[in-house]
């Protein structure tokens, strides 16, 4: 079973590229900052897992979410590797989230304004 599910900030705005070919796809990538549980009297400590969401639900990210803002993932764990132009092999993990929550707005939205970006949200996941 590969199932991840975190609960952190964005810590920068996320950047979207599409994909080649006949029927371009929109990619979003981010990294989010999850504190780690701590023990009392502990510094406290966090990971910076990296995120990828596909299409529709990567163009919202790009659109609604910003640095700082407070998300919910889910998705699955998936490693890689490259090759840098020296010959040295990087090793790489990254979260392709299925299902991405904004769990925080702007205080200063209008109750009509969240509505609409509410009914936006329904509609893309």
């Amino acid at each position: 079973m590969n199932q991840v599910v975190l609960i952190g900030r964005l810590t920068k705005d996320p950047v979207v590229r599409y994909t080649t070919g006949q029927e371009p796809v929109a990619v979003a990538r981010f990294s989010i900052a999850v504190e780690r549980p701590i023990r009392t009297g502990s510094e406290k400590q966090a990971d910076f897992p990296n995120i990828v969401v596909f299409g529709r639900q990567a163009e919202n990210c790009e659109q609604f979410l910003k640095k700082g803002r407070l998300v919910g993932i889910s998705g699955r764990i998936q490693t890689g590797r490259y090759a840098k132009k020296e010959g040295d092999m990087v090793y790489i993990t990254e979260v392709y989230a299925d299902k991405v929550e904004f769990l925080d707005w702007e205080n200063q939205q209008s109750e009509d304004n969240a509505s609409s970006v509410e009914a936006v949200q329904e509609r893309s996941f």
